[in-house]
């Protein structure tokens, strides 16, 4: 396959997972999709499963269900069907058969405390996260407004740091070859993994330039990162914290502030990068995108 081709594919990709993510709450007709996208209807399913692995409908299944697994959480006066209903689902039974099928409890159990038995068992995946001792407790978070920012990426799928720290090192090729001096690296993720299985979580390294000039190398696709409202987490720590401490900012910091996250997804800007260095410490600000 041609690079162009294979770029292309990727472009239109990530095109449609962003709209999913903007319009989640929305019923998304797959027709009036392929012609917004000016695509055709097939051609589009065909190119989205090669590239994300799930297809359109799994994908935005993933998302609703994810947002209303926040949103039980920190919308505490609403009921079941207002959940549902902010999720794009048109009828609560649809809603929980969907909820129960993805999280094995029915939204209710959820809300009374199942999600911390299910998310434990997310961090049981990663030996590191499972042998962290860091504490976040200390940590208050800044709430700022962000500008929306236009990255090129690399993505791959599952969180293992072996494959996070290749595409890593492609990233820094990249910079050396477009002899970029002033940057900044990110990590955005689509995925919660605090409640997505750590090899289905979908990983975005970023790099963000300060400057407009104009790139020798044109290969990475690039989108824009949402601006917005966040509350900004800064944070220094060792491989297996990070994990940890998204899972205490959705889980332990967000049902306690009274805000609720959108479906915007969070990032991470690296000051120091734990798989560009030997001693494997990172030093981040993680931007959690919210409302009140």
């Amino acid at each position: 396959m041609k690079q162009e081709t294979l770029d292309k594919k990727i472009k239109i990709s990530n095109d449609l997972m962003f709209y999913f993510y903007k319009h989640i709450e929305t019923d998304i007709n797959i027709d009036e999709l392929a012609d917004h996208f000016k695509i055709n209807k097939f051609y589009m399913h065909k190119i989205f499963k090669e590239v994300f692995g799930r297809n359109i409908y799994e994908s935005i299944k993933y998302i609703r269900l994810q947002k209303a697994s926040n949103l039980l959480l920190t919308n505490k006066y609403s009921t079941i069907s207002e959940v549902a209903n902010e999720c794009g689902y048109s009828s609560q039974t649809s809603f929980i058969r969907a909820f129960k099928e993805r999280f094995s409890m029915t939204p209710n159990k959820w809300r009374k405390g199942g999600y911390k038995d299910y998310s434990h068992k997310i961090l049981l995946q990663s030996p590191k996260a499972q042998a962290s001792t860091a504490s976040f407790e200390q940590i208050e978070p800044q709430i700022v407004k962000m500008p929306q920012q236009s990255a090129y990426y690399i993505r791959h799928r599952g969180y293992g740091y072996e494959k996070s720290k290749l595409t890593w090192q492609k990233i820094q090729t990249w910079i050396y070859q477009n002899e970029l001096k002033d940057y900044m690296e990110m990590s955005l993720f689509h995925d919660n993994p605090t409640i997505t299985p750590l090899d289905e979580c979908h990983y975005v390294a970023c790099i963000v330039p300060n400057d407009e000039k104009e790139l020798k190398d044109q290969r990475l696709p690039s989108f824009n990162i949402s601006g917005g409202v966040y509350a900004k987490f800064d944070f220094e720590g060792k491989r297996g914290d990070l994990l940890k401490l998204i899972h205490w900012v959705y889980h332990e910091w967000l049902p306690k502030s009274e805000y609720q996250t959108t479906t915007k997804p969070p990032y991470a800007v690296y000051h120091k990068n734990h798989y560009l260095n030997q001693d494997e410490e990172f030093a981040i600000s993680f931007y959690l995108s919210i409302k009140f």
